[in-house]
């Protein structure tokens, strides 16, 4: 069977009664993806792209018009004769999706449409070490309450909920099994935040720095970069890996831990229990403590703050804050090279308080990254700040909802479920 009779025989088989949920779901999948890659596309267009055939593509968006997650965008004329094509784009304004973090001193929302709509955006300051689970999983449950009513009076109710974790996270039962920072273990967040909120819409879970990492892929400074890698600029040092175009899991969903590299075996002790992890190097409270001794770092006090004081005194001449932020800068290049080197991205994307400074930062660890990484200038890896500064894995967590929902659009396809009384 030629690709051409591939596409044919799918695309009789969706427009038949008798076709299945399976490829209903598929082909209307197709259909979202490709609009959210374009900002809008006449049906015309959509079946040249997907291979489907017009007259199922009119269907399709048939449904997607009447379910209200595409709109049409008024009118094209092709050429002197001919009918006028209607271009639709992505719409379900009335389809949320809402992303939260939850890291060592804060907590931060990110609640959007179907569409990528921003509907609402907030950081609030917490000490989420020190409060323990439980207390920590209430103050979540509180935010994520209060955004979820921002959104419905914006109109938009939440079909999907994403929590990002600096932590080693089994996805797919939404259970945190090893938050060294947070001193966190095999903890249910997806059934206790579910159960808590009273949601009857999906909960998932995944570590902060794969979230972010699907944020800059998506929509970040390195958008659409097949080979790119994130790095949190947090207390902790996580690592988010896209690999052509695909964020890498492992075995298990645990790749990515970066910040626990070893790379001073005689050096601090990191809050994994071990010795000179590259997170006690270039990690903010690392940098506060030799930038600011005279402040001891404290978790409560927001890191966009901190790292803003630092950002003055250095554009200030401070030369103490000027020497630690090159020494940083030189053990970020370090370990840089060796995600380089077993990598080979195309760029290192740094987010945090990494992007806040990146001034003064980069240019340090970019000439120890050129100096230590084997395939020399070959190697064509650089450098580049996020734009999304510390709302990058929360950004990302609302996209894998947006993805989830465009992956299996008959989930959204009947009513949207509404969250339970608070």
């Amino acid at each position: 069977m030629t690709r051409v009779e591939h596409h044919v025989t799918r695309a009789a088989e969706a427009a038949s009664p008798t076709s299945s949920p399976m490829l209903r779901q598929t082909n209307l999948s197709l259909v979202l993806r490709h609009l959210r890659d374009h900002v809008s596309r006449s049906r015309a267009d959509i079946a040249e792209a997907t291979g489907l055939h017009r007259a199922t593509v009119s269907n399709l968006v048939a449904e997607l018009l009447e379910r209200r997650l595409v709109r049409e965008t008024g009118t094209e004329h092709v050429g002197a004769i001919g009918r006028p094509r209607r271009p639709v784009a992505l719409h379900g304004a009335h389809v949320g999706a809402l992303g939260l973090e939850i890291n060592v001193d804060y907590i931060s929302v990110h609640g959007s449409d179907l569409s990528g709509r921003v509907l609402v955006e907030r950081r609030v300051g917490f000490d989420t070490t020190a409060s323990g689970p439980d207390r920590s999983l209430r103050r979540l449950s509180r935010v994520a309450s209060e955004a979820v009513e921002a959104m419905q009076r914006a109109g938009a109710v939440p079909a999907g909920l994403g929590v990002a974790v600096p932590a080693l996270v089994d996805v797919a039962r939404g259970v945190v099994t090893f938050a060294p920072n947070l001193d966190w273990h095999d903890l249910p967040l997806a059934a206790r935040l579910s159960a808590t909120l009273g949601l009857s819409v999906p909960v998932m879970v995944d570590n902060d720095a794969n979230l972010a990492a699907l944020a800059e892929h998506t929509s970040g400074v390195a958008a659409g970069t097949p080979h790119l890698v994130y790095l949190t600029g947090e207390v902790g040092v996580g690592g988010g890996i896209i690999v052509d175009g695909k964020l890498l899991r492992g075995a298990d969903g645990f790749s990515g831990e970066v910040g626990h590299l070893s790379v001073d075996p005689g050096g601090a002790r990191c809050g994994c229990g071990r010795h000179g992890c590259w997170e006690t190097k270039v990690g903010l409270a690392a940098l506060v403590r030799t930038a600011m001794p005279e402040q001891p770092y404290q978790p409560v006090t927001d890191p966009e703050e901190r790292a803003t004081e630092i950002a003055r005194g250095l554009a200030a001449g401070d030369r103490r804050m000027l020497a630690a932020v090159a020494e940083v800068g030189r053990w970020l290049g370090l370990g840089g090279s060796i995600v380089a080197n077993l990598f080979n991205p195309r760029v290192i994307v740094v987010g945090g308080y990494f992007a806040t400074l990146a001034e003064w930062l980069l240019p340090h660890a970019q000439a120890e990254l050129e100096r230590l990484v084997v395939a020399g200038p070959a190697a064509q890896c650089r450098f580049t700040a996020s734009d999304f500064g510390f709302g990058a894995a929360s950004r990302g967590a609302a996209s894998m909802v947006i993805n989830q929902l465009i992956d299996h659009p008959t989930t959204i396809m009947d009513p949207i479920p509404r969250l339970a009384a608070y």
